[in-house]
């Protein structure tokens, strides 16, 4: 028989390729892995009623000018074996399990305690806190920073729940206000936490340990620690200031008196305010109505006091804001604090341009725009790639099981496979359904690189030289500190964590620390499974159990049950 030119499909992408009857199939393998890159050992040839095999006759297939092949094989090299031998769970212990599985633990109440449990789950969504507090010459000048990285540590190595005494005595002898005693109660609340401990306000927790994080070594652009070397030399990079404080711009302007100059003024800040008053209704204009308010001051220009307006902007947006919803509030037809159960709706995803003074604002908008349009294209992406493995699903077991096959399928199969996969396609609208399910996974990593490109391009470089700082004013929810009932100085704390960001943290340390080797690139199955999992992890004290997405907005308020407290939202820097 005479040589004769054939196609071969794969990946999407057509080849013509020459095919000699006279020589065994073996050779045309290999001149189909020059072209495609498959090698031959991983190639399924699909021809007419099945696969091609070495001993195959060309005789019985009968291949014609212009035949169309396709072939199912991923290019490159083989996997590496795995740095370590596999080991199976049963044969863990308590630490590795807890690595393996990632799963989080709770902290047991020491009596009026939960306050500070909720807390320190929050901060667990930071995970450059962690490495900033792993460095091996942490300093600083109480030993709360030291006792909340062994805590922390202490977390990952077990799956059970820990008692986190240490850490509480610590944070008593540092701050004295957190040892006092319930007046009210004249029994002990618990043998190991002492007689009657009050109560404590789970906003001010917060801001006592962001606080005395204050010295711990910063990072640098690479996410590496840098308590050695010339930044450290200098004083500068210290991590609080650089992923979770803002600098707000205040401007004050006399409304009595138009020509008088106005004052400006600037300061850092570790949280934005939501103030809470019978017309809030959502977050955003409660935290407007704290940014823009009326002052009574003395004006030198009058002579005496005058009404003066402040405006207040922020020319720095941190990784990590911190929302602060005011839900108490002191009463004095009661002489008491109270609690404003007023029900605030909050955003999962927030922009915060609006917040933003003007040179700030031009700065992130270009970035921010891209971002968006950025995201609304890979939540269609998204759907194709959905659509279309269900598409394939619902064809027959024959279309999905040939796809990771690694043995020979039996003649009468292959056609039907072709030719099912096809028509999914067509039932799509799209000609790549093939591509789609053989290499549609590496296409999407390819595409996020390209976007992430793109976006690089329009940060601007102040910004981007600064590290910490939000690139794109876009942020998501992370973690939320919730207060449950009616009294301000009593009630229950509850902390909740995006499970996507606590996986996706503790996912690459183990991988890290598994092998020496780069972190592996995640495939698209990898994206696609982080992205769909938006549920959270609700941590009682002890008891920790899974928030389901859909329940976020219980959490608004509006009565006595757990309310949106403390609101940490971390910037979304890169595509």
């Amino acid at each position: 028989m005479a040589p004769i030119q054939v196609n071969i499909k794969h990946a999407g992408k057509a080849y013509s390729l020459p095919l000699d009857p006279d020589l065994p199939p073996a050779v045309f393998k290999d001149t189909v892995y020059n072209a495609t890159g498959v090698p031959p050992d991983r190639m399924k040839v699909m021809v007419k009623g099945g696969v091609l095999k070495d001993d195959s006759v060309w005789k019985k297939i009968g291949p014609k000018e212009g035949q169309t092949f396709t072939v199912i094989g991923t290019a490159g090299a083989l996997p590496k074996a795995p740095a370590k031998p596999v080991v199976f769970l049963e044969d863990m212990d308590d630490s590795e399990l807890a690595e393996a599985l990632a799963k989080p633990v709770g902290l047991t109440n020491l009596g009026n305690t939960c306050y500070m449990n909720a807390t320190v789950q929050a901060l667990r969504a930071v995970p450059e806190l962690q490495v900033a507090l792993s460095t091996p010459s942490l300093q600083s000048t109480t030993p709360l920073p030291g006792a909340l990285r062994d805590l922390y540590s202490n977390m990952t190595k077990t799956t059970d729940s820990i008692t986190p005494l240490r850490f509480l005595q610590v944070l008593r002898e540092v701050n004295p206000q957190f040892a006092e005693m319930d007046r009210r109660e004249s029994k002990a609340n618990d043998f190991m936490s002492g007689p009657g401990y009050a109560q404590q306000d789970a906003e001010e927790c917060y801001g006592t340990i962001v606080n005395s994080l204050r010295n711990v070594p910063g990072l640098d652009a690479s996410g590496n620690s840098v308590s050695t070397g010339a930044e450290a030399a200098a004083d500068r990079g210290k991590f609080v200031k650089q992923f979770m404080m803002g600098e707000m711009v205040r401007e004050l302007s006399c409304d009595e008196a138009a020509d008088e100059p106005k004052t400006v003024s600037s300061e850092q800040v570790l949280k934005i305010e939501c103030n809470i008053s019978v017309n809030t209704n959502f977050m955003l204009s409660g935290i407007m109505s704290s940014l823009d308010t009326k002052v009574e001051k003395n004006s030198p220009s009058l002579g005496r006091q005058a009404l003066y307006s402040q405006k207040s902007r922020l020319s720095r947006l941190p990784t990590y804001l911190t929302i602060h919803m005011v839900r108490f509030a002191w009463r004095a037809d009661i002489g008491k604090k109270a609690k404003i159960m007023r029900k605030v709706k909050f955003p999962q995803e927030f922009d915060a341009l609006d917040l933003a003074t003007d040179d700030l604002r031009e700065k992130l908008l270009p970035a921010s725009r891209k971002l968006k349009d950025i995201e609304k294209e890979r939540g269609e992406r998204r759907k194709v790639r959905k659509r279309t493995k269900q598409a394939a699903a619902s064809a027959g077991p024959s279309t999905t099981s040939v796809v990771p096959s690694t043995t020979d399928v039996e003649m009468g199969d292959a056609s039907g496979i072709a030719t099912t996969t096809d028509s999914a396609a067509v039932a799509e609208g799209e000609d790549t359904t093939k591509q789609t399910v053989l290499g549609e996974f590496e296409d999407e990593v390819v595409i996020r690189k390209r976007e992430a490109a793109e976006l690089e391009t329009l940060i601007s470089p102040q910004v981007k030289a600064d590290v910490g700082a939000s690139a794109t004013g876009l942020y998501e929810l992370v973690a939320i500190i919730t207060h449950k009932g009616a009294a301000a100085d009593g009630g229950h704390y509850i902390g909740f964590v995006k499970k996507s960001v606590f996986d996706a943290y503790s996912k690459k340390k183990l991988a890290a620390a598994d092998s020496d080797e780069p972190e592996p690139e995640a495939s698209t199955a990898d994206i696609d499974l982080l992205e769909s999992d938006e549920d959270w992890y609700k941590f009682d004290d002890q008891k920790v159990s899974l928030f389901p997405k859909e329940k976020l907005t219980t959490l608004d308020g509006g009565g006595e049950d757990s309310s949106a407290y403390v609101l940490l939202y971390k910037s979304k820097n890169t595509a």
